[in-house]
């Protein structure tokens, strides 16, 4: 087995088409939920602090870069994606203070520090919405006001200026008595939309940014930052508004409009995110900013993230994630793996002369990728199927994301009833569709959330076997905000720290070989057997240097496909293995063989 000592890719091979790649093209990014890292303070939720102890555990990981789900001031309706005051930290996770210890000591390790951002929407707790009830206050236009439709008394059902649903159920316009007008809300009634169209709401977002990146951050992942440009007509209408020249969309099952089309990738879209670029981003190095973005096409991403366009550096698109479901997320399907490679191809195609993909699957809004797409059956299945879905994630080209608890192999939580969920969206999801509008059974529903929910991905860090997981002191007067998963016991980093075999010792390696391999950085990426319905098969080339990776996402020995095979045939009598999820020599012999075992994938070099 081939191993591998960090070192910095030649800019003369980190070629991205004709333009050259920045520092993150062999970079690894490791997401953390704040809440659900490590409690320092016995409160049950985690903090900065915690953050700042276990900085150690994350460099010998190898990641580059820490992303920070919010941590500012906030009601915590929606658990900080709603903010009340971008300029300060939330007591629950401590101070100001806190926050620069945390930044001084990952950038003495050598990692940065990327921030979550808000500015689709604020809380509604915010002082900018607190002020903008008043039609003569300056800030009146700062956000999406709306009167009733003519002939409807304000406040009464069917009032609403249109018909679109809210992300998180129910309709997406609130009435506020005190303006006596709605207020638009893609997702909870606490997070009003931010009027962009308001140059003044973009200089307070802009100086807000610039405050951060002074204080020494390093970038910014924006949360659905491109739902920020809305359709309009010529009178600044909306869609389904009265009056509107705009058409509405039908309703769907639950008996609203999906805002998605009017709302997502705007006719100001890329003038904002240049105005953006220029305003903040100039004439600062080394910074990061990704976007997250529904409603982006491949092609699209291609053009936001062309360095030449002045835009973002990449963006988090979101087939791949929505695909295995029948209509919506809470009736899943199993895995369509010859859906799921061209879904992939697209993205890494539209890339392949300009642009940058993000690589990822799994985050805060996903459930765990080994209990959704692999095997959380038993300990060996579970270990085998995590190393296999991070190595077919990580030989793509892009960057690398690891949400925390990946690198373990942490599962689903498989919570059994309504009181163990947290997550707005399941809660209000569960009261839509059962108890109002009566499109799904009880068990159905549960059955969907157990499998898609979000606080799948939201139960506390496993870092050990005691009571709480280590999450907070065994002894802790509150218990954790969510419960702990009962398998902690058996999945926790103590005991696979040191383990040569564990899913966190395969995470490193391949942190490492990004770090190391020119090819994995920047190769090009070509897919082979796309319709086999078991193996993810792949190349990776640059120059004369070729890999090919192959991936048994199945849990029984399958036939290699028909071009792997004839690669490898071509190639050497006995394969260079670069990594495995098997030790090298049985890879060996599978391949001689011309099989993969259940779970069994390998990078090869040719």
């Amino acid at each position: 087995m081939t191993t591998f000592n960090r070192t910095i890719i030649p800019d003369a091979i980190r070629t991205n088409g004709a333009t050259p790649n920045p520092w993150w093209s062999n970079a690894v990014v490791y997401q953390i939920y704040p809440r659900s890292f490590q409690d320092t303070n016995g409160d049950g939720l985690g903090d900065l602090k915690g953050i700042t102890s276990r900085l150690d555990y994350l460099a010998d990981l190898g990641v580059d870069v820490l992303w920070l789900s919010p941590v500012y001031r906030s009601p915590q309706d929606d658990n900080g994606y709603d903010i009340s005051d971008y300029r300060d930290i939330d007591p629950l996770f401590g101070t100001l203070d806190d926050m620069d210890e945390l930044l001084a000591e990952a950038h003495k390790r050598g990692l940065k520090i990327v921030m979550d951002l808000v500015v689709n929407h604020t809380s509604d707790e915010h002082a900018w919405f607190e002020a903008s009830k008043d039609k003569d206050d300056p800030h009146a236009d700062w956000y999406w006001w709306r009167p009733a439709r003519p002939g409807h008394e304000p406040g009464t059902p069917g009032a609403e200026p249109n018909q679109w649903g809210s992300y998180f159920g129910g309709s997406a316009w609130e009435y506020s008595p005190e303006r006596g007008e709605y207020y638009l809300h893609q997702f909870s009634k606490k997070q009003p939309d931010l009027n962009w169209e308001n140059p003044a709401v973009r200089r307070a977002v802009y100086d807000m940014m610039n405050w951060w990146l002074d204080r020494g951050i390093d970038g910014f992942r924006m949360d659905v930052i491109t739902l920020i440009s809305k359709r309009t007509d010529a009178n600044g209408r909306l869609p389904g508004e009265y009056g509107s020249e705009l058409d509405d969309l039908p309703v769907g099952e639950e008996g609203y409009s999906n805002p998605n089309p009017f709302c997502a990738d705007g006719p100001r879209q890329d003038e904002f995110l240049k105005e953006m670029r220029r305003e903040v981003f100039a004439g600062r190095d080394g910074f990061l900013t990704v976007g997250e973005a529904p409603g982006i096409t491949p092609v699209r991403n291609e053009h936001i993230t062309n360095p030449a366009n002045g835009e973002l550096d990449m963006l988090f698109l979101f087939d791949h994630v929505d695909f295995d479901c029948d209509g919506v997320k809470w009736k899943p399907l199993p895995l369509d793996l010859p859906g799921f490679k061209r879904i992939m191809a697209g993205y890494q195609t539209a890339v392949e002369n300009v642009g940058w993909a993000s690589l990822f699957t799994g985050n805060h809004d996903q459930p765990r990728v080994v209990s959704r797409w692999g095997d959380d059956s038993s300990e060996e299945s579970r270990v085998r199927s995590a190393k296999a879905l991070g190595l077919m994630l990580h030989m793509h080209r892009g960057t690398p994301y690891v949400y925390q608890g990946e690198e373990l192999g942490m599962t689903n939580a498989h919570f059994t009833s309504l009181d163990q969920y947290r997550d707005l969206e399941s809660l209000n999801a569960y009261r839509q569709r059962v108890e109002e509008a009566k499109v799904q059974s009880p068990e159905s529903m549960l059955a969907g959330i157990a499998a898609r929910g979000r606080d799948n991905s939201r139960t506390p860090m496993q870092w050990d076997g005691s009571a709480y997981a280590g999450f907070t002191a065994p002894d802790a007067a509150t218990e954790p905000w969510i419960s702990v998963n009962p398998n902690h016991a058996e999945i926790n980093a103590a005991g696979e720290f040191d383990d040569p075999d564990s899913v966190y010792a395969f995470y490193k390696k391949l942190i490492a070989l990004r770090h190391n391999s020119s090819i994995v950085a920047a190769g090009e990426w070509q897919l082979i057997d796309a319709d086999d319905a078991h193996v993810y098969a792949f190349t990776r080339t640059l120059g004369n240097e070729r890999l090919l990776v192959v991936v048994n996402l199945s849990g029984r020995t399958v036939d290699l496909p028909r071009e792997s095979t004839e690669l490898i045939a071509g190639g050497v009598t006995e394969p260079d293995i670069i990594l495995s999820t098997y030790d090298a020599p049985h890879t060996v012999v599978s391949l001689a063989n011309r099989e993969l075992d259940p779970w069994e994938a390998a990078a090869v070099q040719l």
